[in-house]
């Protein structure tokens, strides 16, 4: 096996991190997360209302990540209302692509961003979800590149991995798994379903998919044996340390203690056991915890990001593209952790039968990168886009200060500078505020209990819309205040009532200079030390 760093390693990329039934805390139910994450996407919300449509009429198949045309399909007869990456029943569904064997790219109809969002009008539940999504890809073509899908209802979550057959045959081979109740799962940019059982309720495939590779020439085993990750996809180290390595984080985070280590191999060096497609979590994951995960740098892990030089004086654990970079003919890489700088959207999504059927659905849903964002609630019964989350309102080269896509990298941007010093600061209002907005939904799915729908929903719409204006007129402010108090990298010291003004003559109170860390000082005095050493004058 190769472990050449394939250019997919520097393409845009997403995560999508599960948790089962079973494995969550009753009140989130299932849980699923998502990163949009691209250098050129504006994180907005994206609705479609419910409609019905007259017998004949034909939708339109757009390229989601072009805006192309690729052409139209009949419509069905009534399609649900879309909030995000959930309908009203509370479906949702997640991608992360892996690109695979070139060769293999879809020459049909139906991108994948269009299998989301066609499926989420089409379809209640998960299993409704596959049995649509792999059914429009049989009828008209898949057109995309190998890719995973989460496919989420309050009830379970499956996984479906898929690639076209290339120019020759519009198709595509696929299998999908269904993630047992009680475990955690993943998937971030490769493909992670490898061997799996051909006589099983609970694992779907298509009828063609070993017999299909075996034609490519890509397997030559028996039946029992086939692995659709090895067979489909490319596993070099690209693959490994930049995408299995995420959802390996999110295990180490919650599966016992130290059980997590041996796969480091497989992670660092493509050697030892293969990642595993689901682990059993040690406690019941909450919302908080996805969202805590989806902010996630490896701290605490060999490959912590802020443990190296890379950091800097202030401990950023963040890297510039491009991922790899050569030092005397030597290849080597920065780590792609899950929070990453050029998310366009995430979401952390909740769906729980417990809850009013007007928020069995929660999206916890946050713009630009998820490490700084503020996740506020939107629910299956959302039919209003919050101005802030509008494409209408600004868009990734038009500045807005209406826009929480842009006060969000308001705050971020500072921070990537001085992270150590300014996080503090971003944590304590970003918390302040998640923890309000977690504690308002629980007051909303007690009280709303026996309420009509249509009551439900007013008031679910209300608390989104207020709580965007909120969450985006207090991020704005953290940034002006993250301006002040770091200006000029002092740190301006701040009194009890907030201001930084000496009370008795009005002028400002001495700022602390906060300087650079030791590790940031040794490699200085590596580099220019006798040039920079002061000298013993006059003793």
């Amino acid at each position: 096996m190769g472990l050449g760093l394939s250019g997919a390693y520097d393409a845009d990329a997403c995560t999508s991190l599960i948790a089962a039934p079973g494995a969550t805390d009753p009140t989130d139910g299932t849980m699923i997360t998502y990163a949009a994450d691209s250098h050129t996407l504006y994180g907005e919300l994206y609705r479609q209302p419910a409609a019905d449509h007259p017998e004949g009429a034909m939708r339109p198949v757009v390229e989601w990540d072009t805006g192309r045309l690729l052409g139209s399909i009949p419509e069905v007869a009534h399609t649900y209302s879309t909030i995000g990456n959930m309908n009203e029943h509370g479906l949702t569904i997640a991608e992360s692509t892996w690109g695979g064997r070139p060769e293999l790219e879809g020459s049909g109809l139906i991108d994948y961003g269009s299998l989301i969002y066609i499926t989420l009008q089409r379809a209640r539940t998960a299993r409704e979800a596959l049995d649509i999504m792999t059914g429009l890809v049989r009828d008209y073509g898949y057109a995309s590149e190998g890719e995973s899908f989460s496919i989420a209802d309050p009830n379970e979550v499956w996984i479906l991995e898929l690639i076209g057959k290339g120019k020759s045959d519009p198709g595509a081979v696929w299998v999908a798994r269904r993630v047992p109740d009680g475990y955690i799962s993943g998937h971030a940019n490769h493909a992670r379903i490898h061997t799996f059982p051909l006589n099983d309720s609970e694992t779907l495939y298509s009828p063609d998919v070993i017999d299909f590779a075996r034609s490519q020439g890509y397997y030559e085993g028996p039946d029992a044996d086939f692995d659709f990750s090895r067979a489909y996809a490319i596993t070099d180290a690209g693959a490994l340390r930049g995408c299995d390595a995420r959802v390996w984080s999110y295990f180490n985070r919650f599966a016992p203690a130290g059980s997590m280590d041996k796969y480091l191999p497989w992670i660092l060096e493509g050697k030892g056991e293969v990642l595993p497609l689901w682990v059993k979590p040690v406690k019941a994951l909450t919302a908080s915890d996805l969202k805590d995960m989806m902010r996630d740098h490896f701290e605490g892990t060999p490959l912590d990001m802020t443990q190296d030089i890379g950091a800097g004086p202030f401990d950023v654990p963040y890297r510039w593209r491009p991922m790899t970079f050569t030092v005397d003919s030597v290849e080597y890489t920065h780590e792609r952790a899950i929070a990453t700088q050029q998310t366009g959207f995430s979401f952390v999504s909740s769906m729980s039968d417990k809850r009013p059927e007007a928020m069995k659905g929660i999206l916890w849903f946050g713009v630009d990168d998820a490490n700084t964002c503020v996740y506020v609630p939107v629910f299956n019964s959302t039919d209003t886009v919050p101005p802030a989350l509008d494409g209408a309102t600004a868009d990734l080269l038009r500045l807005s200060w209406d826009s929480m896509f842009w006060v969000n990298n308001f705050v971020a941007n500072q921070a990537y500078n001085r992270y150590s010093q300014m996080i503090p600061d971003i944590r304590k209002v970003q918390g302040g505020l998640e923890t309000a907005m977690a504690d308002d939904v629980a007051t909303a799915a007690a009280s709303l209990k026996d309420v009509p729908y249509s009551v439900a929903q007013d008031r679910l719409r209300d608390m989104t819309l207020g709580w965007t204006d909120k969450t985006t007129k207090e991020y704005k402010g953290l940034g002006e205040y993250l301006l002040v108090k770091f200006l000029d990298g002092n740190i301006k010291k701040q009194n009890e009532d907030g201001s930084f003004k000496r009370s008795e003559t009005g002028m400002p109170v001495q700022p602390v200079f906060g300087g650079y860390n030791e590790r940031y000082f040794r490699s200085i005095v590596e580099d220019a030390g006798p040039r920079l050493r002061v000298p013993e004058i006059g003793q």
